[in-house]
């Protein structure tokens, strides 16, 4: 399951989650495979925060009984290419674009390996996607801006049960 929910936020809304974005501050990146170095770089959003509380208002509709249990801004530089992963072996991951003027060739999809294909989400503005978090994806970097994305990871026990076996 891939979905996109286009106008997710009003334009007030996603300029908050914009200019949290831009103000966050980043570590080199993260990896979700152990056979690959990590990419991008992240901001962690912790449950008592601000920004944590207002997406996990906005996305309780669609949990279902899931848990949250990692909210983070990811970033990319352009140019950079990051690999293919899973999120958690079970669960939904959502990704929300808040950024602006996104033109066809820019890049800054969001890519699937389903079906020995590759699908190309695009990164529009205010856009929210959710889809099974075992699916197989990568970002891509945009031509000549930083991509900014906040990205929820969300499974029934509220921690990423895989990596702590």
């Amino acid at each position: 399951m891939i979905r996109t929910e286009d106008n997710f936020l009003t334009t007030e809304e996603n300029k908050f989650v914009l200019d949290y974005c831009l103000s966050a501050k980043f570590r080199y990146g993260s990896t979700d495979n152990p056979s690959t170095p990590p990419t991008g770089m992240v901001s962690d959003i912790f449950s008592e925060s601000e920004m944590y509380k207002f997406f996990q208002s906005k996305v309780e509709r669609y949990l279902n009984g899931l848990k949250i249990y990692w909210v983070s801004v990811n970033v990319f530089v352009p140019g950079e290419i990051p690999y293919f992963h899973t999120d958690c072996d079970q669960g939904v991951t959502f990704i929300y674009y808040p950024q602006r003027n996104w033109h066809m060739n820019d890049g800054g999809t969001t890519e699937f390996f389903v079906d020995n294909q590759i699908i190309g989400i695009l990164p529009i503005e205010n856009r929210l996607m959710y889809f099974d978090a075992n699916i197989p994806h990568r970002a891509t970097a945009f031509r000549d801006r930083y991509r900014f994305t906040v990205v929820l990871r969300c499974n029934k026990e509220g921690f990423r049960k895989d990596i702590y076996q």
